[in-house]
């Protein structure tokens, strides 16, 4: 972690000064860029007020920004193994690719090597980071003005397309329902940040942007909705940050957000029943099938509460294993955990 004693100020000089013995201390993010570099990086320096610092790569890939092709962060500071070189140089050269294992082992690497590599230099693992950097990709293009299309044609998102500058002007195009339109953008919360979607009748999605499974439930909410995304600023967007630090701060138990989630009957009638779970209060799967409607159906509820895209304001943290275990959250087990302990506390 950036030790308590390092300021703003000194991380601030050591940057324009390259000074080598910051290496491995801290990376700087460039807000105006969203990029972000080790303390020696050779690029033009930024202003005091354009850039954060964060403890390590995985915090500056989970807060939005990719990695600067002039320093190579992500090339551990005391230089890669000769063996991993070669492919994080094709990764950088084609940064959309989403690689397979097997494509891995045809090239000559052992995927759990890479995995291990990753997962100890930089604290997530291989797949993460292509996934993390491709969101980061895709984001920051859109948040440039660059078409929807264009950003994700380029970062290998097939089904995001029809979007136009013309539309941000609202001129001869009007896709889906009137005021429909998901404006996008990332929040800070003390578990990380989230990336946040919201339309002018209520909020479609909340998730940490580190989730396995962001990429396909934008796709999906698109699909269904019938329109596009479009990063910037919206008041429901401020009510619902608004209403998550009150949350966080333990001053909160229940939300005041209009939902808006596109699904099938089943899969409404499951996240219903969840909002329905009182805060503190956990229900088994077994449990919530049979609130749901069909005792049987355990597998199917499960399957749904995965599929849920509205974290915490939408409790699927709430459903635990029959025996008590904390199973099964896409956010990752460490959160449900911190989630339930904050709601026990709290309630």
């Amino acid at each position: 972690m950036i030790s308590s004693h390092l300021s703003s100020d000194e991380m601030y000089q050591a940057l324009l000064d390259r000074n080598s013995h910051y290496e491995g201390v801290f990376v700087v993010g460039v807000k105006t860029t969203g990029i972000f570099c080790r303390p020696t990086c050779s690029a033009r320096k930024p202003k005091y007020e354009n850039v954060e610092f964060f403890k390590n790569t995985k915090e500056a890939l989970c807060h939005g920004y990719r990695a600067c092709k002039v320093c190579r962060p992500m090339k551990n500071y005391q230089s890669a193994p000769d063996w991993l070189i070669p492919l994080l140089n094709a990764v950088e050269e084609n940064p959309s690719k989403k690689w397979k294992d097997y494509e891995l082992s045809q090239l000559g690497f052992s995927p759990s090597r890479v995995r291990r590599y990753f997962k100890k230099t930089h604290g997530i693992t291989f797949q993460a980071y292509l996934r993390m950097s491709r969101i980061n990709n895709a984001f920051s293009k859109i948040k440039e003005g660059q078409t929807v299309t264009q950003s994700a044609f380029e970062q290998g998102y097939e089904s995001l397309s029809g979007f136009s500058d013309t539309f941000k002007n609202m001129t001869g195009f009007s896709p889906g329902k009137p005021g429909q339109i998901i404006t996008i953008n990332r929040i800070v919360t003390p578990l990380g940040p989230m990336m946040i979607g919201v339309t002018d009748a209520g909020l479609c999605l909340l998730e940490f942007t580190d989730r396995k499974m962001l990429e396909t439930q934008i796709e999906i909410l698109k699909k269904r909705m019938k329109t596009e995304m479009i990063t910037g600023k919206h008041p429901m967007i401020d009510k619902v940050s608004a209403q998550l630090d009150e949350y966080f701060n333990g001053e909160r138990k229940s939300f005041e957000v209009p939902l808006v989630v596109p699904g099938t009957d089943f899969q409404q009638k499951v996240w219903n029943a969840l909002v329905q779970i009182p805060y503190g209060v956990t229900r088994s799967y077994k449990q919530q099938a049979d609130v749901v409607g069909d005792v049987k159906a355990v597998r199917a509820v499960a399957r749904a509460n995965g599929e849920n895209h509205i974290s915490i304001i939408i409790p699927c943290h709430r459903i635990i294993g029959s025996d008590g275990s904390i199973v099964g959250y896409g956010g990752g087990i460490h959160r449900k955990q911190w989630l339930l302990k904050h709601e026990f506390e709290n309630h």
